[in-house]
Parts: C-alpha cells; structure tokens; sequence
C-alpha cells in the first residue's frame, strides 16, 4: 500500500520572503505555498525535498496555484543510500520527465490544477522540482510563479532491503486497486486532494477510525465497520467546512481583524464539538475497549447517512460570548449543554408542524413559522445553537422516514393541489398573485405605465409565465385597435410615437425572456407593432430607435441552440427589416452585413449569413452605400465568411459572394487572391472559381445568343433575368450609348461598339481556366460522371456532393493541415504552413531538409533520422518523410498513388476500403 512520504525542503534557488519554501512541507486548508521572488528575471527555478527516510517511489502530486502558474515542472531523482547529503549535486539526478500546466484562463484564474504524476517504481532519497517559463495574464504583474503543495505517495525501504541492494526492488510495479483500477492507498487522508481541503484535527480523527475499521473487517464486526465508514464520510464534509472556517481566520488575522478571528475560533471549536457529540466519534474509537452497543444499530446510523448538526452562525457565536460574559455561570452549562440539547430540541419542532399541518385542508411549505418557532417551550432551553436548516436529525427513525421532503413542493404530484390553490386565492383576490412593482421598477417602466397603465405593466414585470403571456396578448390587441380604430387614439392622450417607444421598452424585456412561450408570443406583439401599427404613424427617427433597441436582442436569439428559437428570432428580424420605414432608413442590413469573425459562433454567423442572403433575393444590391446592401459590402462579408471554421458557414458565405459576382465581377475578383495554380491548390478557392468560370460562361453564351439574334433594337441586355428586372426598376437615368461593363451591362449604341464589347468579352472568357472548359465538355456528354482531377476517382452521377467528400475524406492527393484544417494538396503542406496558414508563426523551415517543423519541436526534429540533406532534383513529403524524384507531377502521382507508395499516407488505406 502506497503512504504518504514525509519530507523536508532543504533548498530553493529563490522565494518570497511572505511565501517560503518550508510550506510545503506540511499540508492544509490554511497552507500559503512556495512563491518565488518578486521580478526575479530568472525562468528556472529548483526546489529540492529530502525524504525523512529512502523510499520507493510511485506517484507525485503538484498542485498549482491558480493565477501564479509555471509553464511546465521537471521531475528528478536522487537517490544516496548511505551517505544522504542535504543538498546534492545536480549532476547525481535522474530525470522522470515534466508535467506540462495549462494556463486556467478558461476557469477565470479560480480553480488550482492538481496533476498526478505515477512513476516507475523508483527508489530516492532526494526530489528536485525545477520550474520552467511563467503563464503571463492581467493579475501576474510581477512574474512571480507558485506551488500551493507537493505530496510524494510511496513506501518505505527497510534498513535489510538497503544493505543488500536488493534489485527486485526496482522492477517491481506499483500496488493497483483490483475495484477501482487506481494506485492503492493505505490511507484516504493520505491523498493531496484529502489533505488540502479537511481540517487537520477531523483528518486525525478519520485515520483513527480507518485502522478501527480495518480491524473491525478482521474480526468480522460488520455493523461496527458499517458505522465507522458513515462516521468517516461525515467527518469529511465536516472537515471541509471547518477548513473553511479556518481559512476565514487566516484571513482574519492578516487584516489584523482580530475580532473576527476570535469568532471565527469558537465557531471551529463549538462547531467541531458538536460534531464529535452528534456523530459519537469517542465511542466509535473505543480507546476504553471494545463495546458491544457499536455491533448494535442505532438511531443516528439507522439511515444511509448520518447528518451533521448545524453550523453555528458568527451571530450566535457573538451571542454566546455575550451570554457568557453577563452570566458566566448559566452560560457556560448552556454552552456545554447545547450539542446534547441539539437533537432533543426536533421532537417539539415536528411535533408543531404536524399540528399546524393538520389544520389547513392544503400542504404547506415544511418550514415552521416564526412565530411557532419561537413559542416553543423548548426554544428558551436550547441555548444559542439554534436551528435554522429543514433536514434537522429526527429523535427516531420513524420520523426520519416519515419527514416532509422539501423537494415534493416542485414535483408533478402536487402539481393539482398547487393548482387548486392558487385558483382559490384567485377567486377571493385576483391581484394576489401579480406581482408589485418596487421603486425602481417604477422609474424603468414610467412611460409605459402612462401610455398603457399600471395593471399592463406588472404583467410584464410578473414571475409568472402566464401573466407575462396575458400582458403580451393585451398589447398585441391594443395595437390592433389603434390600427383598426382612430377614434381610439382619442381616448388616449399618447401620442403613436409614445406608444411606440413604450411598446418596444415592454417588448425589449419580452424577447429576452427564457420561457419559449413567451418568447413566441413577444416576437408575434414585435411583427405587429412594425407591420401594422407603424406604418404612416410613427416617425422616422422612433422607427430607428425601437429598432436599435430590439434588434440586439433578436441577433442574440438568432444564435440560440435551439433550432425553434433561432428560426422565430430570424423571421422576426426579416419581418422588421420588410416594414417600410425600416427599408428605407436602411436599419436592419447594415448589422447583418458585418464581417463574421472566425471566433464567431457558428449558429450565430449561420443566422446572420442567411437572413443577409435573403435580404439580397428580396430586396437587391442597392447602390446606397449606407444600406448596407452595396457589392463591396456584401463581398466584404462574403469573403471573412469564406475563412470561417463551419463549413455551413462557408456554404452561404460562397452563395453570398455568387450574387455579387453576378452583378460586379471585377470586384469580387479584387477581393480574393489572384486565380493561379497555388490559390487553386486549395480547396475552398477552387470550388469557387470553378463556380465564377461557370457565371462568366453563361454570360459568354448569352453575349453569343444576343450576337446571332442581331438583334439591336435591344438597348440594354442585363447577364441574368434578375438582373433585367432590377434595371427596369432602376432609375438611374443613364444615356442609351452608355456602357456600363461593371454592372454587368452591355450597351449597343451602334453596331460596331457591340462587336468591340463582344470581342473583349469572348476574350476574357477565353483566358479563363481549363477546368471551366472540362466542365462544359462533361456537360455536353450524355451520361453525366463525376471525375476526381487529382487521382482519377469517378463515380456516375451529378451530384457535386460526392465529390466534396471524395476531396475531404478519401483522395490520396489532398490532406488536412494540422493546424487550420483546411483541405489542400500533399505537394503543398509544406508551403502552406510557411505563409499560408494562420498558425504560419510557430513553423519553421528545416536548414538540412526543408520540412515545415513546428518551433517547439525543432531541436526534437533534427534529432530524427528522416531529417536528412534533400537530394538534388527532388522533394520531400511531409507524410513520410522520403523524397519524391522529378519530375514532380509524375514523381507525386507515383508516390501517393501506388500500391507502394507514401506508407505515411492514411487516405490511400481509406480508399481501399471504400473500393
């Protein structure tokens, strides 16, 4: 069984003179832990432990401080039989390895890591702890590093064992729990976990009643060990609390505090006793002999879990003081006489709640009134340990079994009595239920309150679901009056742009309310309020300012997991976006058309990536350049969305960049890399330049159809049918002669600038890529087929999709980078980690065989034996590591795509498997 090893620190290269190293020589809630110096400039840091006595050696456990974190911690042992110097040399350690340490910006810098180290069986007299680097964040100011505690689990070397030099010894492997599978522990108290967090005086306590029950299995006194492993789980989560009773005085202390600190020591010793009296831990330890009454079952252990008395309050422990200060006498039994009283004092209590209970024709809440509490005879003799929590000890265990669970209140059994009840109360006091509004309340919701009275508005402000459903279903029909009825607007003395602005304040709490219903019901009251009420009532300056102020809120909800809460949310803010003084002043696309982040959540971008893809079918790309709707806004969207993680991201963000192409093709083109080899490498922009080659020879086929027709009456020949609809309605007023080439126009002013414009048209088209070529051959066959142009896969059909995933998971000439994931060519992964990707900062190029090698890795790297001079005339791959002769096309194809080839290459086994 492995045990906790003592130690001393003997040295420490440097400490805070506040936080020396010799904390971590004991362990508890009250521990400071080794920091180092203040600014010390030095990124190492050896701290060096001696065993009390040489042992064997199985797990360490570091626990690190949550703010003060080094990067990593190195491991080394010494071992010096005979002659055990304090310090020795670091020439005489073995290194065991390091633990690496996160830096805890994900809990905030609030929780401390603990890491469990097991080892080989190894045998020691010395541990040298170096720390290595600093986690820098906002609240490590000065550079400063710590650790909390250190603990060494193991066993003990015999004088014998040590003489004799014993080498089985060393081979032998750590004691593992058949149950569990974990390293076994003579003792639970031993563990770092244990020890940091219990009060040191219950974990005595816990390793006394261990070995009882150790021995109590031995003799085969089943009901006794039965008691002493409830009484052990009970102690512990007392010791806890005492542990943080304690680590309230320290801190106490430190501000010099030293009331407090007075109080909070006896609170740790009335409570501790209590504690001790209650569980009947004296009897348990049996330090007189054995006692038959611990083989018999009892009242406190006749459960599955004995429970704890109450913690006393400082309050009670200050008027406990008091007491014992105005009457030393009677204070000081009462003190005494309290733990004991503590059980006794439940029967009354129960007692009053069962005659109270039987009373009312409803059940009531377990809790005892005030006011029966305080009448009790008992309440004047249980002296200042009062009782304050529900799940207080029964005198018996009947009525242990027959207590009032608090958690049947909000259970579905009593959901009809509930029901009932609350009907009653109705019936005698319709208000009773609705919540009042406080002052503050009051001042949020004044408008409201004088445009739609104060009963509307507590329904708002209610904590019942129901009452918020009536008060939306009451504003929903009020502005369908208004809408339906003039006359109304006279018995009303708010102007619409008061009822507006005081809809949307009601609204705005609405939309942001968690029960779905609600929810429903608020977006519902926000389509009529700008659909209906809105329109030729309400100014344009309120229209934006009740826009500004819920469309936040829907944004939010767009994102929401859930997909009907999300979906409700974008129909909404496309229902807003239709109302037409919200078009016109240009309010909703400008906050959809924002560049999406890669950090940004993938339903959030998706959410706001497909309403702006619907505003575009349903309005157009304006020429305005505040709506939010112009090409290079939306081409500006389009392409951050591209470079999204999601690929649903991307998909819409591709559609996005298409319509724009449409219209504008020169500046899509300005906003994404050059269409050469090296772009095409990568997936994402292949796929779609593929899907621009196929627009421009569309166009090329319309401009020929428009050519042989010969018909010139035609003035203005749009690219796409949309795009004819949209220069009928526009109104830009421009010459018939002109030629506007950017928008996709071409003019015929003359026979002869028409053939001129076709010309250069057919050219550019001409110029384009091969595969736009290939594409339209295949489409020309008469049985379609899918045709992979890297390794030669195909598979019948049109279906676009297989071929993604072909390129994704299965072709043997494309794989995934590492780090951004994107999907690119073999040849190529070396390129791209260099000055492509986005983690292109930590990668370096190989002086001696031009791999990409990540900086970190790169001593480990040249370390290796495929890290060998490149070969004139030849590359090298970065899966396998052996070079590719020229000529490079023939020499890849041959590498990755024969039987033997790259064995580095999973994608080749896949697509066997597949096949």
């Amino acid at each position: 069984m492995a045990k906790k090893i003592p130690f001393n620190v003997v040295f420490a290269s440097d400490e805070d003179p506040g936080f020396p190293a010799s904390e971590l020589n004991t362990h508890g809630p009250t521990v400071h832990g080794w920091r180092s110096a203040v600014d010390s400039g030095v990124s190492t840091h050896d701290i060096i432990l001696r065993f009390h006595q040489p042992a064997k050696i199985y797990r360490i456990q570091l626990l690190a401080h949550q703010y003060l974190i080094p990067e990593k911690v190195e491991l080394w042992l010494h071992y010096s039989p005979k002659s055990m110097p304090s310090t020795p040399s670091s020439q005489y350690f073995d290194f065991l390895g390091f633990v690496a340490l996160a830096d805890n910006a994900n809990t905030n810098y609030k929780s401390r890591e603990l890491q469990s180290v097991t080892v080989n069986p190894r045998r020691g007299t010395h541990l040298k702890l170096r720390l290595i680097g600093v986690h820098c964040n906002e609240l490590n100011s000065t550079q400063q590093i710590a650790l909390i505690a250190v603990n060494v689990l193991g066993e003990d070397l015999e004088t014998a064992a040590l003489n004799e030099g014993d080498e089985h010894l060393a081979s032998e492997s750590a004691p593992i729990d058949t149950a569990t599978g974990e390293l076994a522990l003579a003792s639970i108290c031993d563990d770092l976990l244990f020890s940091m967090y219990v009060e040191e005086s219950i974990v005595h306590y816990i390793r006394e009643l261990e070995q009882r029950k150790i021995k109590a299995v031995s003799m085969e006194r089943f009901e006794y060990a039965r008691k002493l492993k409830l009484c052990m789980t009970a102690l512990r989560t007392a010791g806890e609390r005492l542990g943080r009773y304690a680590l309230a005085k320290r801190q106490a202390v430190q501000q010099e505090d030293f009331s407090a600190a007075k109080l909070r020591k006896e609170q740790i010793e009335m409570y501790r006793a209590c504690v001790l009296k209650q569980l009947q831990v004296e009897q348990l330890l049996e330090n007189e002999g054995a006692l038959s009454q611990n083989d018999q079952s009892c009242e406190i252990y006749a459960g599955g879990k004995p429970s704890l008395p109450a913690a006393p309050s400082l309050q009670d422990v200050a008027h406990a003081l008091a007491e014992a200060v105005s009457n030393p006498k009677s204070s000081s039994v009462q003190l005494e006489k309290s733990p004991s009283h503590e059980v006794a004092i439940v029967a009354p209590v129960a007692a009053l709640h069962l005659h109270a209970k039987s009373h009312d024709e409803l059940p009531q809440s377990p809790r005892l009134p005030m006011a029966s509490r305080h009448s009790s005879p008992m309440s004047s003799r249980q002296g200042s340990l009062r009782r304050r929590n529900k799940s207080a000890p029964r005198n018996s265990y009947e009525d242990y079994e027959e207590r009032a669970i608090p958690t049947l209140r909000h259970s579905n059994t009593n959901e009809f009595l509930r029901e009932c009840q609350g009907n009653a109360l109705l019936e005698a006091d319709p208000n009773r239920s609705r919540s009042r509004l406080n002052d503050r309340e009051r001042r949020q919701a004044a408008l409201p309150i004088l445009v739609f009275g104060s009963e509307l508005v507590e329904l708002f402000y209610s904590r019942q679901f129901q009452d918020r459903e009536d008060g939306l279903v009451r504003l929903r029909s009020f502005l369908k009056e208004q809408e339906t009825d003039e006359a109304a607007s006279n018995e009303h003395a708010a102007s619409p742009n008061k009822v507006a602005r005081s809809a949307a304040l009601l609204l705005h709490r609405a939309v942001r309310d968690a029960v779905y219903s609600v929810f429903n019901q608020a977006t519902e009251t926000v389509r009529v309020l700008f659909l209906e009420y809105v329109p030729g009532r309400v100014s344009p300056n309120e229209v934006a300012r009740c826009v500004d102020r819920l469309l936040p809120e829907l944004l939010a909800k767009s994102g929401d997991p859930s997909a009907r809460l999300h979906t409700l949310a974008q129909h909404t803010i496309l229902s807003i976006a239709a109302c037409p003084q919200v078009a016109e002043q240009h309010l909703v696309a400008p906050a959809l058309s924002r560049s999406v982040g890669s950090g940004t959540h993938q339903r959030l971008a998706m959410s706001r990536l497909q309403m702006l893809e619907q505003l575009v079918n349903t309005q157009g790309i304006s020429t305005d350049k505040h709506s939010g709707l112009t090409c290079r806004a939306l081409s500006d969207c389009g392409c951050s969305g591209i470079h999204h993680p999601a690929e649903p991201v991307r998909k819409v963000a591709e559609r996005i960049l298409l319509l724009v192409y449409k219209v504008n093709p020169r500046l899509v083109r300005k906003q994404l890399p050059p269409d050469d080899d090296i772009t095409r490498r990568n997936l994402l922009y292949r796929q779609l330049f593929t899907e621009f080659d196929k627009l421009d020879l569309e166009r090329k086929q319309e401009l020929l159809e428009v050519h042989n027709s010969g018909n010139d009456a035609e003035l203005m020949q749009p690219t796409t049918s949309t795009d004819a609809s949209r220069l009928l309605k526009s109104k830009s007023g421009m010459a018939l002669g002109a030629s506007v080439v950017d928008n996709g126009y071409v003019s015929c002013n003359g026979k002869q600038q028409y053939n001129e414009q076709l010309k250069r048209s057919m050219q550019s088209v001409s110029n384009s890529r091969k595969g736009s070529a290939t594409n339209s051959e295949s489409t020309e066959e008469t049985t379609p087929k899918i045709n992979c142009m890297f390794c030669g896969w195909s598979c019948p059909g049109s279906d676009a999709g297989q071929l993604d995933r072909h390129y994704w998971k299965t072709c043997p000439f494309l794989t995934k980078c590492p780090q951004c994931s994107q999907v690119l060519e073999v040849a190529a992964l070396n390129y791209h980690l260099i000055n492509e990707c986005e983690a292109k900062e930590s990668y370096v190029v190989c002086t001696r065989c031009t791999e990409s090698v990540h900086k970190q890795l790169y001593e480990l790297h040249q370390m290796e034996d495929f890290c060998r001079e490149l070969k004139t005339g030849a590359a090298r791959c970065p899966l396998c590591h052996d070079d590719v002769h020229l000529p490079l096309d023939g020499g890849w194809k041959l590498h990755l795509l024969s039987a033997g080839g790259c064995p580095g290459n999973i994608r080749k086994r896949n697509l066997k498997k597949s096949n």
